[in-house]
């Protein structure tokens, strides 16, 4: 009887195999070099081999084998098989040793018995009952004599089996060898297994790192819900009132009137705050790599695709999704997203695996998404579905109240940041700041007094806003001008100067005519204290004497 060889009977070529394998942190190369050694090694008669891993029912829609699986929560998936080629055509065989979509139910065929008992079968020669192996009908066409299927096992877990055919008669020496070598797989698979979840784990915390960074850049703009207007207040009733839920939240509001800062304090006060917050900008995402970026893609998935990459929606898993800008999501994307929402369930770009999302979505828009529902750019459902609880962030410009705190605010935090000294912010500086429209929000603000904090060297605070119709004489904060009894609705030059003269007595008669100073006469006013000499000497007002 011919024998079959071992490579691993030769102590040398053994060990040097078990140390590649023991070094591999890749599944997929771990079990090409297993493939390799088992179909070309020196001496070796194998002609076909397979590994199967138990893994999670994924296909049983599909399945052929669906009706007789007891136990539908797992069973065998083939990860690779190779075949030893002949002359002749060997397409067929070759799709069936090594196609990744087979599955085998636990307890069908000898491979399922041998996965779900964790004994070895070892046969020697087959050729006597070939016809009643279910499941490997194929060995007569392929003049199999001899194979054995053996578990793999690691800490008493089976993880799946081997299995190896050849056209020789196996000879009982190496039966111990395959158990030995099927025991080390197992180890093996679990080691390069758990350094791959660890660098996925690296990737995602890498992404959730880059995410918070960008949060954080982004709230630093908008201090810490600081104000003290009725509409902040109100603001701040809806978020106490919808965070412990999980409710959907759509954010209203401008561009920088803080809706980033909101959605987070909208994951800060609720159950889901010790999870990650990830923030996605939907207006800056290319069209074609919407699906990517929030489902993540597998490697191969498409040209470029190098390695794994979580989506968003995994890097949020526990947490807080926001999707910034939601109204520049594409149509066709919408549908996806909308499924997202309703099942909780996706697919990464490439996998055919279905993916359980425990995400709460927080939605923001400067856009009319009714609007866009009307002109057919907004899914009407997907509106439906994120439109649960809107909360409408006011512009600055209707909540000047704030105006105050945010500036002192905002003054600390550059001082700090920046390293400046810390300047002197005046009643004419801060009416400045009230009279503005603030057509950039609250953002436009952090960025004027950031400015205004460099260029004053520690001095006075000086704000250079451009003029805009209505800023000025109509002001609620402007103390009204006094109405000539000589116009109709208008004053003369000659009433003008006369304002302006009562004016500044009025102002150097509250500073006890101190020109210069903290709370002197040309802090006040919001000019040089050489410019109020020179124009109370054009004006011929002089300090009366005590």
């Amino acid at each position: 009887m011919e024998e079959t060889h071992y490579p691993q009977q030769d102590p040398n070529l053994a060990l040097q195999l078990l140390l590649d394998l023991a070094h591999e942190q890749s599944l997929d190369t771990l079990l090409n070099k297993l493939m390799e050694a088992a179909i070309s090694g020196p001496g070796s008669n194998i002609v076909c081999a397979q590994v199967w891993l138990l893994e999670k029912g994924d296909r049983c829609s599909v399945c052929p084998h669906s009706a007789v699986c007891a136990d539908q929560s797992r069973c065998l998936h083939l990860h690779i098989g190779r075949l030893v080629k002949e002359n002749s055509n060997t397409t067929e065989e070759q799709n069936d040793i090594n196609n990744p979509d087979r599955r085998i139910p636990l307890s069908m065929g000898l491979l399922g018995s041998v996965a779900l008992s964790g004994q070895q079968h070892y046969i020697q020669d087959c050729r006597p009952a070939a016809d009643q192996i279910q499941g490997l009908e194929w060995l007569d066409k392929k003049q199999i004599r001899g194979f054995a299927v053996t578990p793999i096992v690691f800490r008493g877990e089976v993880l799946g089996v081997t299995a190896a055919f050849t056209r020789t008669a196996l000879m009982e020496i190496g039966k111990p060898w395959v158990r030995v070598f099927a025991d080390f797989i197992g180890g093996a698979i679990v080691n390069a297994r758990s350094f791959e979840e660890i660098q996925r784990l690296k990737a995602q915390l890498e992404l959730q790192n880059a995410y918070l960074k960008e949060l954080i850049l982004e709230t630093k703009a908008f201090g810490n819900l600081i104000g003290q207007s009725a509409a902040l207040k109100r603001i701040v009733s809806q978020i106490d009132l919808v965070a412990p839920t999980e409710a959907s939240v759509l954010i209203l509001g401008e561009t920088g009137t803080g809706k980033e800062l909101v959605a987070y304090e909208i994951h800060n006060r609720s159950n889901r705050k010790n999870g990650p917050m990830v923030r996605v900008n939907c207006a800056s995402i290319p069209k074609d790599l919407f699906e990517s970026e929030f489902f993540g893609h597998v490697k191969g998935a498409f040209t470029g695709a190098l390695k794994d990459r979580p989506g968003r929606f995994e890097t949020a898993e526990g947490g807080t999704l926001f999707l910034d800008e939601i109204g520049e999501i594409p149509l066709e994307m919408q549908g996806k997203l909308l499924r997202v929402l309703q099942e909780k369930r996706y697919e990464a770009v490439g996998e055919d695996h279905t993916r359980v999302a425990n995400v709460r979505i927080v939605a923001a828009t400067n856009r009319d998404l009714k609007e866009a529902v009307d002109s057919g750019l907004f899914r009407e459902d997907l509106y439906y579905r994120i439109n649960v609880f809107p909360v409408l962030v006011a512009p600055l410009r209707e909540r000047k109240d704030d105006i105050p705190p945010l500036v002192k605010h905002f003054i600390d935090i550059s001082v700090k940041e920046l390293r400046c000294p810390y300047p002197r912010l005046t009643r004419a500086g801060l009416t400045t700041l009230l009279n503005y429209d603030w057509p950039g929000n609250v953002r436009e603000l952090r960025n004027v007094v950031e400015r205004a904090v460099i260029l004053s060297g520690g001095g006075i605070l000086q704000f250079n806003l451009p003029s805009l119709k209505g800023n000025n004489l109509h002001s609620k904060y402007i103390i009204p001008a006094l109405k000539s009894s000589e116009s109709d609705g208008y004053l003369t030059e000659s009433e003008i100067r006369r304002m302006e003269r009562e004016n500044l007595l009025r102002i150097l008669e509250k500073t006890g005519w101190k020109i210069k100073g903290a709370h002197g006469a040309a802090e006040l006013l919001g000019i040089k204290p050489t410019t109020l000499l020179s124009r109370m000497k054009k004006m011929g007002i002089e300090r009366p004497e005590a």
